[in-house]
C-alpha cells in the first residue's frame, strides 16, 4: 500500500480503518505515517491526523520515538482544528515521558483555556492534563479551577467530561 496515495485518494472511516489495518504494528509503517503527516501539505497533514490517532489507541508504543516531534507540531498555531484534536486524542492513550511533560501542560492548559477552540479539542486537552496531574500532583488545583470556571458556560459534552474529570482529580 501506497500511504500516501491512500491519504490523497480519500477522506473516509473505511479509508481511515484501512491505513489503520495497513500499518498495524509495524514501527516502519507508522514512521512512515508519521513523516507523511508533519510533511504535509495541509490537506494531506489532516487526512493523517485520523489514523494516526487510531493507531496509537491500538499500539501505543509505537509513538514514543516520534512523540517530541508531534508535540512540537501540535505547538503550531497555524494547525487545522482535526489535526490539533487527533494530537491531542492520542496523547490520551500514552503515558508521557517526563522530558515532555512541561511543554505538553502548558499546550493542554492554553487549549482547556481557550474557550475559542473546538469542544473536543478542550476535552481531550482536559484528559491529557488529568492524567498528567497523576504525576504531577501539583498541577491538580490548576485543572481543577478551569475546569470549574468554565463548567457553567460549557456544552453537554464539556459538562459532561468536566465532571468526570472533577470527581477524579478531587480524590
Amino acid at each position: 500500500m501506497n500511504l500516501l496515495n491512500e491519504i490523497r485518494s480519500e477522506h473516509s472511516r473505511d479509508q481511515m480503518l484501512r491505513i489503520v489495518g495497513y500499518v498495524g504494528s509495524s514501527p516502519k509503517r507508522f514512521a512512515d505515517l508519521v513523516k507523511i503527516f508533519l510533511t504535509g501539505p495541509y490537506r494531506v497533514t489532516q487526512r493523517a491526523a485520523w489514523p494516526l490517532s487510531n493507531c496509537v489507541e491500538l499500539h501505543p508504543e509505537l509513538v514514543y520515538p516520534h512523540l517530541k516531534r508531534i508535540i512540537l507540531f501540535l505547538g503550531k498555531t497555524d494547525e487545522h482544528d482535526a489535526v490539533k484534536r487527533n494530537i491531542l486524542r492520542l496523547l490520551q492513550f500514552i503515558s508521557i515521558p517526563k522530558s515532555l511533560q512541561g511543554k505538553t501542560a502548558n499546550l493542554c492548559f492554553q487549549f482547556l483555556g481557550n474557550t475559542k477552540e473546538p469542544i473536543a479539542i478542550r476535552v481531550f486537552a482536559m484528559t491529557v492534563l488529568a492524567n498528567l496531574a497523576k504525576v504531577n500532583p501539583e498541577l491538580k488545583n490548576e485543572i481543577i479551577l478551569i475546569i470549574e470556571d468554565q463548567l457553567p458556560y460549557g456544552s453537554a459534552g464539556f459538562v459532561s467530561r468536566g465532571r468526570k474529570v472533577l470527581k477524579e482529580l478531587k480524590r
